[in-house]
């Protein structure tokens, strides 16, 4: 199997302990050049109250953690969706050889979609990008995620409005 697909489905089993735990459903995991997961993540921002803990930022932690080193060379970082400006600038620094992801996020993604933090010929280190790996099972997730959320709120507003004294 092609790891990085192999890789993926690894990232998606975090996204879906998110999705469990009432997150946003994004998941990454971090693994080096001979296939060993150095650290994983989801997001936890609600859970934390933290509004950096992205699941990409989790997953560095948990690698650097493993290595004793923030320097994370050799690795590639797996996630489901394409990172904010916050995880790129965090990759760019932990010095990764390569990003994975699998779908593109047009309102927030730095890796390509509002510009591309990872490529930036004026920073000290670029990451290459493996962009749409498993994309529609990433998409789905999250597509199924945002959905729902808008179904509770529209019947939460409903609810208020029948039930005005």
């Amino acid at each position: 199997m092609d790891p990085d697909i192999r890789f993926m489905r690894l990232a998606l089993q975090e996204a879906r302990l998110a999705l469990e735990a009432g997150e946003v459903p994004v998941g990454a995991v971090i693994v080096d050049r001979a296939g060993r997961v150095l650290g994983r993540g989801h997001n936890q921002v609600e859970t934390l109250q933290d509004p950096t803990a992205h699941a990409e930022i989790v997953a560095l932690g948990a690698a650097a953690n493993a290595l004793e080193s923030w320097r994370l060379e050799g690795a590639v970082l797996y996630s489901t969706l394409e990172p904010c400006h916050m995880c790129a600038g965090a990759i760019v620094l932990s010095r990764l050889d390569r990003l994975v992801f699998g779908a593109y996020d047009p309102k927030a993604g730095a890796c390509g979609s509002l510009r591309n933090v990872l490529q930036d010929e004026r920073l000290n280190h670029q990451v290459p990008i493996t962009p749409l790996v498993l994309a529609e099972e990433c998409g789905t997730l999250l597509k199924d995620f945002f959905r729902e959320l808008r179904r509770q709120r529209e019947a939460a507003a409903r609810w208020l409005e029948e039930n005005k004294n």
